[in-house]
């Protein structure tokens, strides 16, 4: 039987109502999903088909997390293609790039930072350092994604998030850090787009990933404006076991199989912007959302995982 999914999507193509109302019937499907067939552009900010494209290739060579991604592996890796705002998707004043490898164990994810003066305030753990200038990485699963951020002091902010109307069927629920009647649980609608078309979430920020490692590499000196600084590079480590809630609602595989697909997102928040006539929203993304708001995983660039340890 054909997939209903992939008929809507020929259907959707399809600008002859008659022809459209034909092949509902033969696939057996009600005429009103013709009409109820929503486009894109209505659905979310950016256009989900649009998003980046990116491989994350394997790789055998032990990793140190230092932050200086100095080994060969990083050396080698496929570095993506500079950072673009988040609303407009043009390019960006500094330069930003992110490269992921993985293995059995883990996957690693790397930044390379230009900043001409690097600038940190906040060292305790999950302090609002996007009120400073800050690296993320957000991770989807079918029904919760993980947000991570971290500054040039290496201080980490995360957080989980689950859909609300997979939240007690996923057993979410039940789980101590993630249960709503823990003080650090709480309802979520979004940061710029409250109007997802699967409601609200409920965020966690009693989650810890397990066994998650981080380091950041200064070029130059932190909070120190007398002298220009190259910028700095952050090396992040997330252990596979430790994603199991994302893998929960539709049981992917951990580690990942070759050629299976993750949504993550790549970004970067600056305190400053460029300056006039440039609309620079002081966020900067691999894969632009059309909106002031991380929280949208339709946006998040494909990530495909390959066995591979380089491109052919």
């Amino acid at each position: 039987m054909l997939n209903p999914e992939l008929a809507h999507r020929c259907i959707a193509r399809i600008h002859n109502g008659l022809l459209k109302a034909s092949l509902l019937s033969f696939l057996g499907l009600p005429l009103a999903a013709a009409a109820a067939e929503p486009k894109v552009a209505a659905k979310f900010p950016c256009n989900p088909e649009e998003a980046a494209h990116y491989t994350a290739y394997r790789t055998h060579e032990a990793i140190s997390v230092d932050g200086k991604l100095d080994e060969k592996c990083w050396k080698e890796a496929v570095r993506s293609p500079r950072f673009v705002d988040i609303i407009s998707g043009k390019p960006t004043m500094y330069d930003t790039r992110v490269a992921a490898l993985w293995d059995e164990k883990n996957l690693y994810v790397g930044y390379w930072v230009e900043e001409p003066n690097v600038q940190a305030t906040f060292k305790d753990y999950n302090s609002p350092i996007y009120y400073n200038n800050d690296v993320e990485v957000f991770i989807a699963g079918k029904d919760a994604y993980y947000e991570f951020e971290i500054n040039a002091y290496n201080t980490v902010y995360e957080a989980l998030f689950m859909w609300q109307d997979t939240y007690e069927k996923t057993g979410y629920s039940e789980v101590p850090e993630l249960k709503r009647s823990n003080p650090k649980v709480t309802g979520f609608n979004g940061v710029g787009f409250t109007t997802h078309p699967r409601g609200p979430r409920v965020g966690s920020w009693d989650f810890r990933f397990p066994g998650m490692k981080t380091a950041v590499h200064i070029d130059g000196t932190l909070n120190d404006d007398k002298d220009k600084d190259r910028g700095w590079t952050v090396e992040l480590c997330f252990p596979w076991e430790g994603m199991k809630h994302l893998a929960k609602g539709d049981g992917r595989a951990l580690p990942p199989k070759d050629g299976d697909i993750w949504r993550i997102d790549f970004s970067r928040f600056n305190q400053y912007k460029a300056p006039a006539p440039a609309k620079d929203s002081g966020g900067w993304f691999l894969s632009k959302h059309g909106v002031w708001d991380s929280h949208v995983p339709e946006c998040f660039p494909y990530v495909h995982f390959s066995q591979k340890e380089k491109p052919e």
